[in-house]
């Protein structure tokens, strides 16, 4: 079966717009929504999903990232510019990482620590998403240009917040290597936003005719 769908490029995508919208919530405000933090965290420990779903915890883990997708693809004008901007970083900070076989090796032995830390204590639990934002100090932020986030100094100078900024730009680099696994690519995004708008309707009026059952 392949992948290399719409549909799942779509998810993917919200997936990345989940995890920066987050990022952002954290960085200016000190909280996140807790529901869909946990997917996005929780992607990052789904090495086997049988579909790209599959790694959020089904379509609901994503809802999020596709309302906010759905918000930044509704025109031309970006509604979100710092968002955006996390988004093009983490794209591109992906293609450099997954260049780096030594450091792709390096992270999946210590998510494999991680998963085996969170079937004890749970994926939200403070050593969890610590070891998690280790990962990403670790490795991928030593990759130039380093990803600058915005916000209030006040939660920017707090670790529990740094942590939880941190495990969720790796799980937005984990989104962005499913983009990139189902087939995404600049000019996909560029050509099919009609189509990708088309299918985050869909999947959005699905969660919905979902909850009302």
């Amino acid at each position: 079966m392949s992948f290399k769908t719409i549909t799942y490029q779509t998810i993917a995508l919200a997936g990345i717009a989940q995890a920066t919208y987050l990022v952002q919530q954290l960085a200016t405000t000190g909280k996140a929504d807790k529901q869909a933090m946990q997917a996005s965290l929780g992607s990052l420990l789904a090495l086997e999903a049988d579909n790209p779903v599959d790694i959020y915890g089904g379509l609901p883990g994503i809802k999020l990232g596709l309302e906010q997708l759905q918000l930044q693809l509704k025109t031309h004008s970006i509604p979100n510019p710092e968002i955006a901007r996390y988004a093009a970083s983490l794209i591109f900070l992906e293609t450099n990482f997954s260049a780096n076989k030594e450091m792709l090796k390096t992270v999946r032995d210590k998510i494999t620590i991680a998963q085996a830390q969170s079937e004890h204590f749970g994926v939200m639990h403070e050593n969890v998403i610590a070891h998690l934002a280790d990962i990403y100090h670790g490795t991928i932020s030593t990759i130039d240009p380093r990803i600058i986030v915005n916000g209030d100094q006040t939660y920017l100078s707090s670790p529990e917040v740094v942590n939880k900024i941190r495990a969720l730009l790796l799980s937005g680099i984990r989104s962005a290597m499913l983009w990139k696994q189902c087939g995404g690519s600049r000019w996909r995004f560029i050509f099919f936003r009609q189509k990708m708008r088309t299918e985050i309707e869909f999947l959005l009026a699905e969660l919905k005719s979902e909850k009302n059952v």
